[in-house]
């Protein structure tokens, strides 16, 4: 099993679509003609995240559904020149984060994260190995 994509629901999809599009490095492709405003953003040529319009809760309210949430999504970068290139698109942007660190834990090794809040309620997260994150 692997995860298909998540859902973000955000009344200001331009904000994020352009946070995700222009500082994360996700693309964004087709979509099919639903009802509701969205987007979908793709990396690796699968689209992995879906963007909704914060429409959508109230109406699955409504007909007596929950409204969908997510805390936050994590991207994995995998080389010190992915980082260093989030960093300077960050910057460039003018975009706040916080950073963290995971400490080892056995055999995993220790990580760096990275957190913006892009909406009221979401958060994105980058991850990478510690020694990828110290340059």
């Amino acid at each position: 099993m692997q995860l298909d994509h998540a859902t973000i629901v955000t009344a200001d999809l331009d904000t994020a679509r352009r946070f995700l599009v222009d500082v994360a490095g996700l693309t964004e492709g087709d979509r099919p003609p639903f009802a509701v405003a969205g987007h979908w953003l793709y990396a690796n040529g699968r689209p992995v995240l879906h963007l909704i319009d914060a429409t959508a809760p109230a109406a699955a309210a409504a007909a007596g559904r929950t409204a969908p949430r997510i805390d936050h999504l994590a991207f994995r970068l995998d080389s010190a020149a992915e980082w260093q290139g989030l960093l300077e698109r960050l910057h460039a942007a003018g975009i706040d984060y916080q950073t963290a660190q995971v400490p080892q834990m056995g055999a995993q090794a220790a990580e760096r994260q990275l957190f913006v809040a892009l909406a009221p309620g979401v958060v994105i997260e980058f991850v990478t190995a510690l020694p990828h994150a110290q340059r």
